[in-house]
């Protein structure tokens, strides 16, 4: 079923869902069981998850060089996400990326999702590779999401690469775009932000999905700023409990969010990573109630990996 489906059926209630990162290499489908069984009672209706482009690796040879390796640390989403709705019976929503696939695999990874049956897709250019300043896109493939998202929405409509007349069968993918409340990193200002993001709408994306943010303010500043563009589709939520106390440089640095003083100041007053983690998860819960008040259509957490967090978020309101 698409996401957009599962919000009409809700009739106004807030749902929750989250999103997990595909294993490291040489761990098993358990590992990721183990994650997620904790979170299943609350029921979700989706689950996201996330494709990690290629990584460098320098091997050092016999003689003394190094030898540079391309390698994935976190593959395997297209069947984790068949795994997950064959296991758990809930639909899943892998996210595409332009960094590290051309427009062919990205077309024969959509057509294994449309086979699978899986009806929704999450839309982003991905990040640089961790070496390089700047996003480059693989030759043959995409620079920007738009690009991408014409190459699904294309598809949804029966044309494919190389192919000079419509198909008459075409996938029908849900399109999720994301949005960034407090703007992306790379862009000038949020009013040209909000310019693209009008742009992914108006072709044909179905939600919007926000980056992470601690200030609820911020996400109820950014929907008014898209309703007043013309951007009407559903704006879900994106939160994460903090869990330690290095955190409060890493997400800054990494995301490009802020974090309020109040809880900044609460998370470093904190003893350990244990008391930080039982702070993040009592802010996270006065946001999450704060949202749902405001009548959003679910809560979709971060786990990165780790449900304990979460899961006392969850059980504080579900």
């Amino acid at each position: 079923m698409k996401v957009t489906e599962h919000f009409k059926k809700a009739d106004g209630k807030t749902h929750f869902t989250f999103e997990i990162l595909p294993p490291l290499k040489g761990e098993n489908l358990r590992t990721l069981f183990d994650h997620i069984d904790p979170l299943m009672e609350f029921n979700p209706p989706f689950i996201d998850v996330t494709y990690h482009r290629e990584e460098y690796v320098y091997k050092q040879r016999e003689n003394g060089l190094l030898e540079k390796r391309t390698t994935r640390k976190r593959p395997g989403t297209v069947g984790i996400c068949a795994a997950l709705q064959s296991h758990y019976k809930v639909d899943t929503v892998p996210h595409l990326i332009c960094g590290g696939f051309n427009k062919e695999e990205t077309e024969n990874a959509l057509i294994d999702l449309h086979f699978l049956g899986i009806d929704n897709v999450l839309v982003l250019r991905g990040d640089c590779v961790k070496s390089e300043s700047r996003f480059t896109p693989e030759p043959g493939g995409h620079r920007y999401a738009t690009e991408l998202m014409e190459q699904v929405i294309d598809m949804n409509n029966g044309r494919y690469l190389d192919d000079e007349q419509v198909n008459t069968y075409g996938t029908d993918f849900c399109i999720g775009v994301a949005g960034y409340p407090e703007k992306h990193s790379e862009a000038p200002n949020m009013q040209a932000d909000l310019r693209w993001l009008k742009k992914k709408v108006e072709m044909g994306a179905d939600y919007v999905v926000t980056q992470m943010f601690f200030d609820n303010q911020k996400y109820f500043d950014f929907v008014q700023l898209c309703r007043s563009e013309g951007i009407n589709v559903p704006i879900i939520p994106g939160l994460k409990p903090i869990t330690t106390k290095t955190q409060l440089t890493i997400l800054p640095s990494i995301f490009h969010i802020d974090i309020p003083c109040d809880l900044a100041d609460a998370v470093e007053a904190c003893a350990d990573n244990k008391a930080a983690a039982q702070v993040g998860v009592e802010w996270a819960i006065k946001q999450s109630k704060e949202l749902m008040e405001f009548g959003v259509p679910c809560l979709h957490y971060y786990s990165m990996g780790k449900s304990g967090s979460v899961r006392k978020v969850a059980e504080a309101l579900f």
